[in-house]
């Protein structure tokens, strides 16, 4: 029988017709994984933020509430959340934001089966949406993406002693192992004039797919209204260097070795969409820290709430509190960016 593994077709594919992109390799592979598991929780191979506390999608749905009493309160409004996981996010940050009167219809990109199966025990009204072409045009949007972006594909291109070439996925037969090598095709015209002339081994991660998803989302708010929120892991200022990292069982494993098997993610780069936002017509109300962004919105206040009413949960509350700000945890590692309708007002917190 063959071998159907991602790894072997992999293989197959590149003995057969060459080397492939790192973008083929991490779609491909991000692709196989996501249809086939649940792969968050203790469970699972990775924990994301709202599944450390509830505060998190709390502070989301204050901050969602008070940006829309602050445009008028605007009726009908879809709550649009890409790549909502098990539906813990977007369950926290409305009940947060139904206390103060924003109750918008729940909209849900998400492409797993799976997944799809865990959010529909707990939105059985939600709409679900392959990607962002389907979602209503006829009202203002609340777009909540959180580690969302750093699972699309990125494009790496790297200089050789020859120039730029794009860093593509070999086989290595003797060792029986997918590796990274470079390309054969000129990639120079690629690469912006005032990186031209960087060290030889350098490399340059850009990704196509957060742009253009970033555009699309600019380009309604800026047509319906609205406002957008992408939290991940990333940077705030240009960087060179692969970023492409392979998370399984709670642990960062080698990136080629299971393709399809383990969470393939690399650094967004928030300063390469801030352009994007402005050309689409939106307003990018800044880009903070997650730990900012969470103090700022009262986290720490809310943290001593939940202690106070429940003090057998305080060591818990502390921990989880830490994790989220703490600049050794995800504080700073974590970045915010919020965009909004021109005509909208500014957001909190930036």
């Amino acid at each position: 029988m063959a071998d159907d593994s991602l790894r072997a077709v992999f293989a197959r594919l590149i003995r057969a017709t060459g080397p492939i992109s790192v973008a083929h390799f991490m779609a491909e592979s991000n692709a196989r994984y996501y249809s086939t598991r649940d792969p968050l929780g203790t469970a699972g191979d990775f924990i994301t933020a709202p599944e450390v506390s509830q505060m998190f999608g709390e502070m989301i749905g204050l901050w969602l509430a008070d940006i829309w009493i602050r445009a008028g309160k605007p009726q009908p409004v879809a709550y649009v959340e890409a790549g909502p996981g098990r539906g813990t996010l977007a369950l926290d940050a409305l009940r947060a934001a139904a206390r103060h009167g924003l109750v918008p219809d729940v909209h849900f990109v998400e492409t797993s089966p799976t997944l799809r199966g865990v959010q529909r025990q707990r939105f059985p009204q939600a709409t679900w949406h392959d990607d962002f072409s389907t979602l209503p045009a006829d009202r203002p949007l609340m777009v909540v993406g959180n580690e969302f972006l750093d699972a699309l594909p990125v494009r790496q291109i790297v200089r050789m002693a020859e120039g730029w070439r794009e860093r593509m996925i070999g086989w290595d037969a003797a060792g029986e192992r997918l590796l990274p090598v470079a390309g054969t095709r000129p990639m120079d015209a690629a690469v912006p004039a005032d990186r031209a002339d960087a060290p030889e081994g350098t490399i340059i991660e850009t990704c196509p797919a957060a742009a253009a998803v970033t555009a699309d989302i600019a380009a309604r708010l800026a047509a319906q209204g609205g406002v957008a929120l992408w939290i991940d892991y990333g940077h705030a200022e240009p960087r060179d260097g692969s970023t492409l990292q392979a998370v399984r069982a709670q642990h960062k494993v080698d990136p080629f070795a299971h393709p399809g098997e383990a969470d393939l993610t690399a650094l967004v780069d928030f300063a390469a969409l801030v352009p994007v936002i402005a050309a689409a017509g939106a307003r990018c109300d800044g880009i903070v820290t997650q730990g900012e962004f969470l103090r700022s919105l009262g986290i720490e206040a809310r943290a001593a709430t939940l202690a106070r009413h429940a003090p057998d949960h305080g060591p818990a509350l502390a921990r989880a509190l830490a994790r989220l700000v703490d600049p050794a945890e995800m504080g700073n590692l974590f970045k915010a960016m919020a965009f909004t309708a021109p005509h909208w007002p500014t957001s909190a917190a930036f």
